[in-house]
């Protein structure tokens, strides 16, 4: 939401007031109209990492037949992984789980018919576009539970300072129109203080899934954009 308010020029601060502290926010010049902005400034980027978490999840009538087997094939997913070039360093394990599975029944106590096991790690991608074909590989080495991909930019620095640089050229845009209307001029730029970035806006769709008319169809991740945005409050004194 933008705002906007046009305020007096307050006059210089006496030294008593000075001395019981003053208000820690910039002091108004003693001439003059001071004019408060608030601005947005946005730009855009495709997303160049991706966050997945594949894992598997494997059953069987002990708990430690179900984690051996669990086991075995996480093995198979992790060389995978390694076999595709993913960095160790972008592989961390995201969760390990063991419960028995019960069998219901009425006026009976529940009993254990078996276990499952769990095991999922978070793999971050530095190549989007790579990401697909990868975790086709996982599937077809055991892999069976998929979340994600949770896409982000992976060097937000400049795409955030592009965004600040358009913050406030869209506030001194405000400013010159709000001092024309008033018969003023804009003199200088007292202050700016910068209250809120996001480099990782709301996600657009994304296409992560299988043609299920070919046999030989490969999954694909669509990067698709993300907005960076910067909100800025700029103070302009006015003349």
């Amino acid at each position: 939401m933008k705002m906007v308010a046009i305020m007096a020029a307050a006059a210089t601060l006496p030294a008593g007031a000075l001395a019981q502290g003053a208000p820690a926010v910039p002091t108004a010049p003693a001439t003059g109209t001071v004019l408060d902005v608030s601005a947005e400034g946005r730009t855009a980027r495709v997303p160049d990492r991706a966050t997945i978490r594949a894992g598997v999840v494997t059953q069987a009538p002990t708990a430690a037949a179900a984690l051996a087997d669990n086991a075995g094939r996480m093995a198979r997913v992790l060389a995978a992984l390694k076999r595709a070039g993913v960095a160790a360093r972008d592989i961390a394990t995201a969760s390990v789980g063991l419960q028995p599975q019960y069998r219901y029944g009425e006026n009976v106590p529940p009993q254990i018919t078996g276990y499952q096991a769990t095991n999922s790690v978070a793999v971050r991608f530095r190549d989007v576009a790579k990401s697909g074909a990868i975790l086709d590989a996982l599937v077809g080495e055991g892999a069976n539970q998929i979340d994600g991909p949770n896409l982000s930019i992976g060097e937000p620095d400049a795409a955030l300072d592009e965004a600040r640089t358009d913050a406030v050229a869209r506030a001194r845009a405000r400013a010159e129109l709000y001092a024309k209307a008033a018969g003023l001029r804009v003199a200088r730029i007292v202050s700016i203080a910068e209250s809120g970035e996001a480099a990782d806006g709301p996600p657009p769709p994304i296409a992560f899934m299988r043609a299920a008319q070919q046999e030989d169809a490969s999954t694909q991740v669509a990067a698709g954009e993300r907005d960076v945005t910067v909100r800025l409050s700029v103070r302009f004194l006015l003349q």
